[in-house]
């Protein structure tokens, strides 16, 4: 064993490692102006949506507990989201008959006559045939795609220069995230087995597009596939990298918004000495707004207008 691995996980402080946010990328700033909004009206209408929707904060916190996350890591990645990829609905409610609008539509995963799965059949994709956790599975089909098929002509067919997930889990068009964690299609089949372990949810099945799509709608799967997606982020630091970054929710976010926390635990272990992460923009809102962030998940405290009555005084 390492001196390093010996020494204990390297504890991510709370904070910025920035003095002054990153650069927001062209296509956020773009979305947004489109909208006729801007990041500051998106940020105060997602707090004001938390603020007042008790029945959402309660859930968060028992999902957090559920996957052994502190729900500050949840309530950031929310607002990140709906500050920087997308607008918030009003309520929670809108979010669920989002859901039920997608849950009866017929489409595929595929691209052009090719489901996914009978791509996936493809002598190059070999190696992933015995795997059968869903994250190492869909990882290692992702793996192929990057090396053997994207931006290069097979078998007569040229495949888009683009990611795995945009070509083949983006029957709407590329780059399209759903639901209140924004998650996307391939994410949720990755994870499918935590989920199902953890959550008890049904595993979810490529070849049944609308049940993905289904899932990741719902508030109460997506919140599931959330606390999912950060505790496989939390862990995948502290086992590849020995870095423990339970402690700073503006680096989990920005592994939630970046994806790959797999690929960028082993390329900060690979670094010279110890480390620390760096938040990109969206986790450096995150951090910046933390105190206000964890007031969200404060209880109430009792004032002269909602504190309990004294049956004894009445």
């Amino acid at each position: 064993m390492s001196s390093v691995a010996s020494a204990g996980p390297l504890v991510v402080p709370e904070g910025n490692r920035n003095k002054e946010q990153p650069k927001v990328p062209g296509g956020s700033v773009a979305r947004t102006k489109a909208g006729k909004t801007t990041f500051d009206e998106k940020y105060d209408k997602v707090i004001d949506l938390l603020a007042h929707d008790k029945t959402l904060i309660s859930k968060i916190k028992s999902t957090a507990a559920t996957y052994g996350i502190d729900p500050i890591h949840m309530i950031g990645a929310i607002v990140g989201e709906h500050t920087y990829n997308v607008d918030a609905y009003d309520r929670l409610q809108t979010y669920y008959i989002k859901a039920v609008s997608y849950a009866g539509d017929s489409f595929r995963f595929g691209y052009g006559s090719e489901s996914v799965l009978d791509f996936a059949t493809r002598p190059e994709f070999k190696k992933c045939a015995d795997l059968t956790d869903s994250y190492k599975l869909w990882s290692c089909r992702e793996d192929v795609w990057d090396k053997t098929f994207r931006g290069r002509t097979v078998g007569g067919t040229a495949f888009p220069n683009n990611r795995f997930s945009a070509v083949f889990f983006q029957p709407f068009f590329a780059g399209q995230t759903f639901g209140l964690g924004q998650e996307n299609p391939l994410t949720a089949l990755m994870l499918s087995d935590m989920v199902a372990k953890t959550s008890g949810y049904p595993k979810l099945d490529a070849g049944k597009a609308a049940d993905v799509y289904s899932a990741i709608m719902d508030p109460d799967k997506s919140l599931a596939y959330m606390a999912a997606i950060i505790r496989r982020a939390i862990d995948d630091y502290k086992t590849i990298a020995n870095v423990d970054i339970s402690k700073n929710p503006g680096i989990t976010a920005t592994l939630y918004n970046t994806g790959g926390s797999e690929e960028r635990a082993a390329a900060l272990a690979a670094k010279a000495g110890r480390a620390l992460p760096e938040e990109n923009y969206y986790g450096w809102l995150v951090n910046d707004k933390l105190a206000e962030l964890k007031a969200l998940l404060e209880e109430p405290r009792p004032t002269a207008s909602n504190r309990p009555v004294d049956p004894r005084k009445e």
